[in-house]
């Protein structure tokens, strides 16, 4: 894996505006002998490698108590030294012991991602569309009888060349998922009204296509109300969270978008057996 090509994503949790503008910049300068970092948008869809979470906020440390059974994602909590068993740094928090205390937590996920891969196991990615703040004390069948199964159909790409497309191609061949691609606003609709569509992925890089338009007019369809529309977005893609959320928008992947976070995001979205 290059480093400089898939930075370490990382999700703050609990944290003010101010030291979230803090914590991120902090990130970004990382020394480059070591790893690199990204934090990711609160409407990523994307599993992080890394929580960083405020212990002084009773809701973040809820939120990692209630990380899914066998979760890989190691957490660093700042503030609050008796959070265990979270590792924590003290505030003010200083750059040096920050990135070593995120190096360390990085080399054990790695570790069990390594062992993960040699004896392979059921993991599940969390579907919840909100944060889980509550462990799940019923029995699977009522969890069961609250879910709604997956839009059944093909996936679809609208971008303005076929590469994006090969790429997913190939991550869904072994589950027989067809993958279409159109650079057209028109087209992307009538796809969308005239065949089955489980997912619909939008490049916010590919010129001549507006995104929110394009998950707007999918999205005012009949039908299509349950069929996710989710943004593609380099880092430099400025992100307007209340109109991709108008026009009915999932949630984004950051790209570039690595082959195991693309799988995590199909059993999401579209509940692909694991």
């Amino acid at each position: 894996m290059h480093l400089s090509s898939y930075p370490f994503t990382v999700r703050l949790i609990g944290f003010a505006p101010g030291e979230t503008a803090r914590l991120e910049a902090l990130l970004a300068q990382a020394p480059g002998l070591g790893p690199s970092y990204s934090c990711l948008h609160d409407d990523s869809l994307q599993e992080p490698d890394l929580y960083i979470a405020n212990g002084d906020s009773p809701t973040a440390l809820t939120r990692l108590g209630c990380l899914p059974p066998g979760s890989l994602q190691q957490a660093l909590v700042i503030g609050n030294p008796g959070s265990e068993p979270w590792r924590t740094l003290a505030r003010p928090v200083e750059p040096l012991p920050l990135y070593e205390a995120l190096a360390e937590l990085l080399d054990t996920r790695v570790h069990a991602l390594v062992q993960q891969s040699t004896r392979p196991r059921r993991v599940l990615a969390e579907r919840r569309r909100r944060p889980r703040l509550a462990p799940d004390c019923e029995t699977p069948a009522f969890y069961t009888r609250l879910r709604r199964g997956p839009v059944d159909g093909a996936v679809l790409i609208v971008d303005q060349e076929c590469k994006l497309r090969n790429q997913v191609a190939r991550v869904l061949e072994p589950r027989r998922v067809a993958v279409e691609w159109t650079d057209s606003l028109c087209a992307a609709v009538r796809l969308c009204d005239e065949t089955p569509v489980s997912l619909v992925l939008i490049n916010t890089a590919a010129s001549g296509i507006e995104p929110y338009e394009v998950c707007s007019s999918i999205k005012s369809q009949d039908g299509a109300q349950r069929t996710p529309v989710v943004f593609l977005v380099e880092q430099s893609f400025h992100y307007d969270a209340v109109r991709a959320r108008q026009a009915g928008a999932r949630g984004l992947l950051t790209t570039p978008v690595a082959g195991r976070h693309w799988m995590l995001t199909f059993q999401k979205l579209m509940d692909l057996p694991v």
